[in-house]
Parts: structure tokens; sequence; C-alpha cells
């Protein structure tokens, strides 16, 4: 993979954010392709319960200051960046004082979903691509791993579809085992459509439960990995028989040669 442009896209990411599934693979797979001579940048969100200090996260003013729309509501962009230790990986932190602040990830000290988080999900796609855009780096592949980072895929194929900087971008999605229960807002699908999303695009977000946020993530993408033995059998069935080319579940040992050579065949 030696001179690949790979960003990876995610919601969560060790060491900022408590190990799981998805924050541990958003760390293996960057370091997997660094190691390789890849050139790799890292997004994601910056939660309030991220260390700033610990981690030294700085902002890039050159980078802040643009304002994003998200329902018809003007939202400050704020982006810091930090370096893993020892990695020399640069991560990029998506930040608004209005959807990040509060210290916690996903939902409340009672585990109950934040009402926002369909907000925050659009804001965050955004956010990543308006980024990359201003820092004039071409991905040939960008890698989504999260629900929080699901409607990127989305966005790219409908708002972003006429940005020639992503032409020739592959756009990838790691698939996880279930990660919150209930729903998302019911409005999502109205607030996504406001950015010219077309409702037969992304009707499964009608109930924008875990796996529909899924299914349309993986419709929008170009290739699909099952990142987790504890995907539901009805998404599994999902993504078998979507036509787009899937690489199963690969157990830790052998990760390393099989999503090289999965990348490999999506850019041949």
């Amino acid at each position: 993979m030696e001179d690949k442009r790979i960003l990876y896209v995610s919601s969560e990411v060790v060491p900022y954010l408590a190990e799981n599934e998805v924050s541990l693979m958003s760390y293996d797979v960057p370091k997997m392709i660094n190691d390789q001579g890849g050139q790799i940048r890292i997004f994601m969100p910056r939660y309030g319960n991220i260390n700033e200090r610990r981690h030294q996260l700085h902002e890039v003013i050159r980078l802040s200051g643009m304002n994003l729309v998200v329902n018809d509501l003007d939202m400050p962009l704020i982006i810091k960046v930090a370096s893993i230790p020892k990695e020399r990986i640069q991560v990029y932190f998506i930040d608004n004082d209005e959807y990040f602040k509060r210290k916690a990830t996903f939902s409340d000290e009672e585990g109950v979903l934040f009402a926002d988080n369909d907000e925050r999900a659009i804001f965050f796609a955004k956010g990543v691509v308006e980024t990359v855009k201003k820092l004039n780096w071409v991905p040939d592949i960008i890698h989504v791993h999260g629900w929080m980072a699901s409607l990127l895929p989305i966005y790219m194929k409908h708002y972003y579809k006429d940005e020639a900087l992503f032409s020739q971008t592959k756009i990838l999605t790691s698939v996880y085992g279930q990660s919150f229960e209930g729903s998302l807002d019911l409005e999502m699908i109205n607030k996504i459509k406001f950015d010219g999303v077309p409702q037969e695009a992304i009707e499964e977000l009608e109930l924008p439960n875990y796996e529909n946020l899924i299914k349309a993530a993986v419709k929008h993408s170009d290739g699909v990995i099952i990142a987790s033995e504890n995907v539901s059998p009805s998404l599994t069935k999902f993504i078998e028989s979507s036509g787009k080319p899937f690489l199963p579940f690969a157990a830790k040992e052998k990760f390393s040669e099989t999503y090289t050579n999965f990348y490999r065949n999506m850019l041949s």
C-alpha cells in the first residue's frame, strides 16, 4: 500500500476513547497501512470526554472557522488535531460546542441516546469532507467505521457527488455488531433530504435504528467489510445480497493480509 492515501473516518478511536471493537480496529487498521508505507489520516468527533490536555489536542486555526448548515442552521466547525504517540499518525477531530462539548459520546448517564445524535452525525460527515477539501488531500480510499460515521457514504454519493477532488475515491464501510438500542430522531430523514438527498436513496432511514443506518451506509459504499463476529444475520444477509464486493469477518491474526488484499482489489 506504499503511498496510497487512505482516510479513516470513525465514531471512536483508541487511545482517545475506551477500547471496544470499533475503537480498536480504527487504530489497528490505520497503523497497519501506515507501517506498509501508506499515507493515512484519521477523523473522529471531538467528544467532550476526550482529555485534550493529556492527548495534546490543539486547534488548527487555518482549517477552523467554516460554518456548516445542519437542518437550516449555521453551525461553526472547529478542527483540532493530535498525533498518536510513537506512530506518527495524525488524528483530526471534528468539533462544535453545541454538538460535542458534553462529557459523553452517544448517550447520557442514564444510557438514553442524545436527542440530537442525528444532527451530530450529519455535522460530522460534512465536517470531514469540508476539512479534507481544505487540506486538498485526495484519498484513494475512505474507510468508514462506526454508526456516527455512517452518513459519510450517503453525503459523498449525493451532496458531494460533483466534487472533482473525489471522483476516483472508493468508499468502504466496516460493519460491526449492534452498538445502540432504539432509534435516532424520526425527523433525521427530512434533515438529510434538506441537503438534496432523494427520499428513495435513504428510505431505510424512515426508522433510523442501528441496522437501518448501516444498511443505508452499505448501499452507498463501493465495498463492505464485516468487521465483527456479532453482526446480525439480517444485516449479514443484506450485505451478501447487496452486490457490493465484501470481505467476510477475518480473525485478528489474519486481518492484515485480508484487508490489504481487499484494498488492492478495490483500487485495481
